[in-house]
């Protein structure tokens, strides 16, 4: 999230839909279980395990963005990191157990974002994408090594001249923002231009651009702010685009091809979306974490802090006033194969909670 851009939400607009969640149902709340915060209930019951991963000293964490885990269990961490430091990474990884293992990943520094693993073939590989003045999406080898690199797709006809070949921190409609993945089963992929021109961009399995759809409005497959995107192709439902409409507070349901087919409502800036066997998890900005079951059913809001961090200003700049078992600002979320959840927090010092299934 970025308080620099002509589409950020207002802090009245921030409180405004923060009262409204509120009201709405969050019966699933923190509690202590010994040196355990406990978060959920029934089946839906997480340890949660704030700062999770550990860096060597020689890094710092730069405002976490957004997570990825491979088939081995490695957790994949993307900040948004400082431009003025070239030279310190923008992406690190850890094993199963928090250990560190590497770090990369230095071109997308000051801007990086979105994250994801992919396996093609018997190979697996990341897609990442970064906005600010880098401006770009690429493929990458888990190690960090460099398949292809990508700029603005200027044969759309939504681009400014030269934000393809001279990027600059400029924001606006007809600009480059990339912030999220998705992937088709024909090995191409969808890229959200979130922060940019509202428009999803579809490319083949080789990068090439195909069409996009979207763009800024009012909803109805149109967007404020598409910051994250999904494939639902869970058990007993139709393969659908699920879109997080961030400004508008939705989640859009759309077929392959754009169109507009459901909105669902009563979510606080949602940011980006995972699933795992008949469960949605959408992360929110508005200080939790939400569960949907197969028939899109809240079924737990996990860590909610809504009233406190819509409502008390400072609290993501100062980690005394974070509170255990509880989010301050979750910007994105994956779960692991055996179903515990990694969540990312947009704090300036950066977060990352395990949530260990407990049910």
């Amino acid at each position: 999230m970025s308080p620099r851009t002509s589409h950020a939400v207002s802090r009245r607009e921030f409180l405004a839909a923060g009262a409204a969640l509120i009201a709405a149902p969050a019966a699933l709340t923190a509690s202590k279980s010994g040196t355990r915060a406990v978060v959920g209930e029934g089946d839906y019951r997480y340890e949660a395990q704030h700062d999770w991963p550990q860096l060597p000293d020689k890094y710092t964490w730069q405002t976490t963005h957004n997570v990825a885990v491979d088939a081995a269990g490695n957790l994949y961490v993307i900040h948004e990191g400082r431009a003025d430091l070239k030279d310190h990474p923008s992406i690190f990884v850890f094993d199963a157990e928090g250990r560190f293992l590497r770090a990369f990943g230095e071109q997308f520094q000051g801007g990086g974002h979105g994250i994801e693993v992919r396996k093609e073939g018997s190979e697996e590989f990341l897609y990442v994408c970064a906005y600010q003045q880098v401006k770009s999406f690429a493929k990458l080898t888990p190690k960090g090594e460099t398949v292809w690199e990508q700029r603005a797709p200027m044969e759309s006809g939504k681009y400014a001249e030269g934000e393809a070949d001279n990027p600059q921190k400029v924001w606006g409609r007809d600009r480059f923002m990339p912030t999220n993945f998705a992937f088709l089963d024909d090995g191409g992929f969808l890229l959200a231009d979130g922060y940019g021109s509202f428009y999803i961009h579809r490319y083949d399995k080789d990068g090439k651009w195909l069409s996009c759809f979207g763009g800024p409005g009012d909803g109805q497959g149109k967007f404020n702010t598409p910051h994250g995107i999904w494939i639902d192709r869970r058990a007993g439902r139709d393969e659908r685009v699920v879109v997080c409409d961030r400004a508008h507070h939705t989640l859009q349901y759309l077929s392959l091809d754009g169109e507009h087919l459901e909105t669902l409502t009563g979510y606080g800036l949602p940011a980006n979306i995972d699933t795992w066997k008949d469960l949605l998890l959408v992360p929110e900005l508005h200080a939790r974490v939400s569960l949907l079951n197969g028939k899109n059913e809240v079924v737990a809001r996990l860590g909610a802090d809504v009233e406190r961090v819509t409502s008390q200003q400072g609290i993501r700049n100062d980690k005394k006033l974070w509170n255990d078992g509880r989010f301050v600002h979750p910007h994105d979320a994956c779960f692991t194969p055996e179903g515990d959840i990694f969540v990312a927090e947009w704090v300036a010092t950066g977060r990352i909670t395990k949530l260990k299934r407990l049910a």
